[in-house]
Parts: structure tokens; sequence; C-alpha cells
């Protein structure tokens, strides 16, 4: 039996789905790896090409399996660029090994990840700031925590987020830290611009230019905050840096052709609502103009530098 075959049992997409359900804490990104971690483990290829054909093929299989593979992606990403890395000075058992170890030690790091962004981000936050939040971000949220921990004393406007209005899930953890907030409808922000010290969004993906992909809304709160000279920070751990370089909305992997299109409608009653959630973008792009600082892992980094970290990781 080749390794394709003995591989081919594993359901590589299921895993990863029981992973983001059973872990909320999870990101996409990191789901990803333990799943091609797992995968890994459980073949038994005999060659490096035969090796490398399962894992891409796996990754074709997450990144197909998602409609947002943005974040998802830069794991997949990670994980081949690793074992390119390794695949150049070792024989196939050796690179699995060492595939393996490496895979669980990313997985198994990125609350240390989390942790970092929190210590670079905390001394941002200072005591009596109003701070606006967009959604919801697992790495917002720590650096939060963590302020609190530092006993500042601020308030944070969250936005509803729809269509999933996740500001609310955000409201209801700072709300449990004993963090005064309140939850303004995604078309308030500029009404609530001007009390605000600074704005912070999470990241499905930072892009090779410094932008950034997000939940939808980012880039026009991005738009307000530069009109009213408020900081804006993008929050993100190094591993959502990504190998993209969109020039506009519709650049993005994500884009579909029949978003927003204007298509005839011929029953008598329209469920506008369904309408709503099935032709509008769930993610838009903000250009790097609008970006003031990322707080990340690897430190405190202007836009410009994202790609010279991402030369870094993908060159040397």
């Amino acid at each position: 039996m080749t390794g394709g075959a003995s591989s081919g049992a594993f359901d590589v997409v299921g895993h990863y789905n029981k992973l983001i359900k059973e872990d909320a804490s999870i990101s996409p990104p990191v789901a990803a790896v333990g799943s091609l971690v797992k995968l890994i483990e459980l073949q038994h290829a005999t060659t490096m090409l035969e090796f490398t054909m399962i894992a891409r093929s796996a990754c074709e299989k997450l990144k197909a399996a998602t409609s947002n593979s943005i974040s998802l992606s830069a794991g997949c990403d990670v994980f081949l660029q690793q074992m390119s890395r390794l695949s150049h000075t070792q024989t196939v058992d050796e690179c699995r090994r060492a595939l393996i170890r490496a895979g669980t030690e990313f997985v198994q790091g990125a609350g240390k990840c989390r942790e970092s962004v929190a210590e670079f981000g905390s001394p941002f936050v200072r005591d009596e700031q109003t701070i606006l939040v967009h959604s919801y971000s697992r790495v917002i949220m720590g650096l939060l925590a963590r302020a609190v921990k530092q006993n500042k004393r601020f308030r944070v406007y969250l936005t509803e987020s729809r269509p999933d209005q996740s500001g609310l899930r955000a409201a209801e953890e700072l709300r449990q830290l004993g963090v005064p907030c309140e939850v303004i409808l995604d078309a308030a922000v500029g009404y609530i611009m001007e009390k605000v010290d600074m704005i912070l969004v999470g990241a499905e993906g930072v892009v090779e230019s410094g932008g950034l992909i997000n939940k939808i809304g980012t880039y026009q709160l991005a738009i307000i905050a530069k009109a009213a000279k408020k900081p804006f920070y993008a929050v993100a751990e190094s591993f959502k840096f990504v190998r993209l370089y969109p020039l506009s909305q519709y650049d993005l992997p994500t884009y579909r052709s029949d978003m927003l299109s204007f298509r005839e409608k011929l029953a008598a009653t329209v469920d506008w609502q369904a309408e709503l959630l099935e032709s509008n973008p769930t993610l838009d792009y903000t250009p790097p103009e609008f970006l003031t600082l990322l707080f990340t892992d690897l430190g405190v980094l202007t836009p410009s530098g994202v790609s010279d970290e991402l030369i870094k990781f993908y060159l040397d």
C-alpha cells in the first residue's frame, strides 16, 4: 500500500472541523497545522515527492472546504514552508519526524504568541482611555485582559459586527473581566468616533504590503478613524502574515462575482434578510496607509515591516 493510499482514510477536513468545534480558543491556522501534523503521523510515504504531494493535497482540501480560507491558508503555508526547508537536508523519515515535532511545537506555542502580542500591545492601553474594538478577536481579548491585570482602567465600545454579531461575544467576555463596555451599531462608528482614543482590530490575514484582511466593516472604520485623526492599531499573530498583495477589495481570494450584483428577482416577494446574508462579503481589505501600527508577537511593527518579516521566513 502506498503512502497516499494509507493516508486516504484520514479525513483532514473532518479533523480540522473537530478541532475548531472542540476548542473555542483555537484559531484556523493553528487548527490547520494541527490537522496536517495528524495526517503526517498517519502516512508512510517512501519518497520525498510522494510526501510533499500528500501534504499539498491536504492543504488544498482544507482551503476548498471553507468559504473564508485566508487565515487557514496562512497556517498551511507555514507548514509547507517548514516541510520545504527540512526536505533539502534530510531523508523522508527524518523529515517526517522533524515536521511532526515542529508542527506540534507550533500548535503548543500558539498561546505563547498571543501572550507576546499582549505584552507588546498592552503598554498602549492607558488609564481612562476609551477604546473602540471591531468584531471579536481572541488576541485582542488577550491584550485587554493583560491590561486589566495591570490594573489599568479603561472603557470599550464594541461594534455589533453583523452579520454574526460577534461583537456581543466580545462584550460579554469584557463584562466578565469587569471592563465597562457598550455595544454600538456598525453604522454608529462615525457617531461615536469623537469619544474614542484609539481603535483596535484583529486580522484574518496581514498581507505583504502591511495591509489588513479582516471582518467586513474594518475598512470603513479605518477611513473614519483616519479622517478623525485617531490611531488605528491592528493586532495579529505573525503566523497570519500571508503572501498576498491585493490592490482592491476585488483581489481577495474570497471575492465572488455575484457579491452585491444586481440580479433579477422574479419571485412575488423577496426575503431581503436572506439576500443580505447571501450576497454580501464577510471580509474586506484595509490598505496599509490606514494603519498606525501592528501589535504582533514579533514586536510592534509598521506596515512596511511585514514584508521584511515575510522575506525572512520564506527566503532565508
